[in-house]
């Protein structure tokens, strides 16, 4: 995943680096934890980085809980039907953990950074299984709250304290 954020780092070159990790942010499968890892290498400030990441992996989550469904709909009439069943069975294997606990499922599939995880998966499996919106925004924020605590202590918290380890040897 670092070697797509330092591309992604190098390509926005003189871009501001809080506008740089906010949009690496709303990017599927990077999410909050590759703008926290671009934050943490760009040398953004934890308190800065941490709303910054937030806000920008929040962004598309309304959008998707309430239009994935239509345009999944529109896009079974196209030839992109195949792309409409990919993401729906990826739903769909990762609704089985999910919907087994609900709402505490559904906030640690969004809070626990592993692969194919997050915010966009976690509003999808809510979305194409009848979440009610209300539920599904401050579960998903919560799980959002989480995966920020996880990643910034692996990427602020553990280099300093590698850091401090080589310095005292």
């Amino acid at each position: 995943m670092s070697g797509i954020i330092n591309s992604i780092i190098e390509m926005f070159g003189n871009v501001p680096h809080e506008l740089v990790i906010f949009l690496i942010s709303m990017v599927p499968v990077l999410e909050l934890r590759g703008g926290l890892i671009a934050a943490a290498i760009l040398g953004v400030d934890m308190n800065v980085a941490i709303p910054i990441c937030m806000l920008g992996n929040f962004v598309p989550i309304p959008f998707i809980l309430l239009f994935i469904n239509k345009i999944f709909n529109v896009l079974r009439n196209t030839k992109l039907v195949k792309l409409v069943d990919k993401l729906e069975a990826k739903a769909n294997k990762s609704a089985k953990s999910i919907m087994k606990h609900k709402r505490f499922g559904l906030t640690l599939f969004v809070g626990i950074p592993l692969p194919m995880t997050g915010a966009w998966t976690g509003a999808l499996v809510a979305a194409l299984f009848k979440f009610k919106l209300k539920e599904s925004i401050p579960t998903i924020l919560l799980g959002l709250c989480l995966a920020a605590t996880i990643m910034t202590i692996i990427c602020y918290g553990f280099p300093s304290l590698f850091s401090s380890m080589v310095g005292t040897a």
